[in-house]
């Protein structure tokens, strides 16, 4: 039932937002800047952080269902992108239960961004419905950014600004991938042992607080019910499930971890995330650090912070904006190639690039201030991690030392 009135608050959203569209198209609500469709859709504030290594980051206006910030991106959006993000939230309330933890492995990326919008805005219909009825039952909703030395600064400086726009409450949690061997060795299953370090992570955060929750409101007799205590989420889009080197997969199955947006192609991420508002629909990717590392390169705290220093190095000297693919690999034998989007490289020479970058000194940090052995010039971008998963496909994954 709970399912049913969800789905109905959902289609009756949009059946309002679409009659308030075309009464304005009548009038003179044409010109304005964003789409009622997509303002009955999502509520966003924003609020101030503070910056510690587990942070709770929460918003005085949580009740806001107003679309502020980076809404003008919706002057694009159409019935189409309406029709897709309807299919999204409908697709996620049949994964959510209300009176679980529900956490979204969050990294401030187009994927777990939208994931987290969706998973946010159905909570909220849930909770509409369920708490003039019994709110001792209700459950929680959380983004959950795990920290560590594969994450740029830049990348947790825009996971906040989204989850502040979002309206999702935001805890920053410190991951311990970086002291497992199986993880620094970077031998073709890093990304396995990572992602488990995660959802384990995730997974205890969640329990931990509804073990609070239950203690604090006197709710000891729910606490062994068989309503399943935690759901994680994550932004696994359906390219990302037809590429055989993603073995963070293989953890997400493992830790039976939802994905809403299984079903639809990146470029439909990002229709959804413009339509929505979110300032990173037309971001580059921007995987872990770990991922510029060729395998066998061990991935340790000095290599990490090489590759960060080095890209940040490469985007403010080239002018480069986020929407820009830029990588700085780490190969074998210490040697840094920076890898541009082919659009970069074919306007201009690669020998130019490689040379204004030297001009401005990249080659003598890379060697004496990084931790490089040589700079190996610049090549068009190459999606994915050069550290690629082991030849024989049928061979055990490596276990994660939790």
């Amino acid at each position: 039932l709970e399912k049913k009135l969800c789905h109905w608050f959902i289609i009756m959203r949009r059946t309002r937002a679409l009659a308030r569209s075309l009464t304005r198209m009548g009038g003179n609500g044409g010109n304005r800047k964003f789409s009622s469709a997509a303002s009955e859709h999502v509520g966003y504030r924003s609020a101030a952080h503070s910056d510690v290594t587990i942070t709770q980051h929460t918003s005085s206006n949580m009740n806001n269902n107003n679309l502020t910030g980076n809404a003008t991106y919706n002057i694009h959006s159409n019935n189409e992108s309406m029709e897709l993000v309807d299919s999204l939230l409908l697709r996620t309330s049949e994964m959510m239960n209300p009176h679980a933890a529900n956490v979204v492995a969050y990294s401030g990326g187009v994927d777990s961004s939208l994931v987290a919008a969706l998973v946010h805005r159905v909570f909220s219909d849930y909770d509409n419905i369920l708490s003039p009825v019994n709110s001792s039952a209700r459950g929680s909703v959380q983004a959950v950014l795990g920290i560590s030395h594969a994450v740029p600064q830049t990348q947790i400086d825009v996971a906040r600004k989204v989850a502040d726009f979002i309206g999702i409450p935001l805890m920053e949690v410190s991951t311990a991938e970086g002291s497992d061997q199986a993880y620094i060795r970077n031998d073709g299953h890093a990304c396995f042992v990572c992602k488990t370090h995660l959802y384990s992570t995730l997974n205890a955060v969640a329990n931990a607080f509804m073990e609070q929750y239950i203690d604090n409101n006197n709710l000891d007799g729910q606490s062994g019910s068989d309503q399943q205590k935690v759901i994680l989420y994550n932004g696994t889009n359906a390219d990302d499930t037809r590429d055989p080197t993603r073995l963070g997969l293989q953890a997400a199955s493992n830790f039976s971890v939802h994905s809403p947006l299984d079903q639809i192609t990146k470029d439909q991420v990002r229709q959804a995330a413009k339509y929505l508002g979110l300032s990173n629909w037309n971001a580059a990717a921007s995987p872990c650090l770990r991922s510029r590392l060729a395998m066998g390169v061990m991935a340790t705290e000095e290599h990490l912070r090489a590759v960060e220093f080095a890209e940040a190095f490469v985007r403010e000297v080239l002018e480069l904006d986020e929407t820009i693919n830029a990588r700085v690999r780490m190969l074998s034998g210490g040697k840094a190639m920076v890898e541009l989007d082919n659009s970069i490289i074919e306007s201009v020479e690669d020998y130019d690039l490689a040379t204004k970058l030297n001009d401005h000194g990249f080659s003598d940090k890379c060697i004496n201030e990084w931790g490089f052995k040589k700079f190996g010039g610049v090549r068009g971008f190459k999606t994915g991690s050069v550290a690629a998963m082991p030849k024989d496909h049928d061979a055990p994954l490596a276990a994660a030392t939790l």
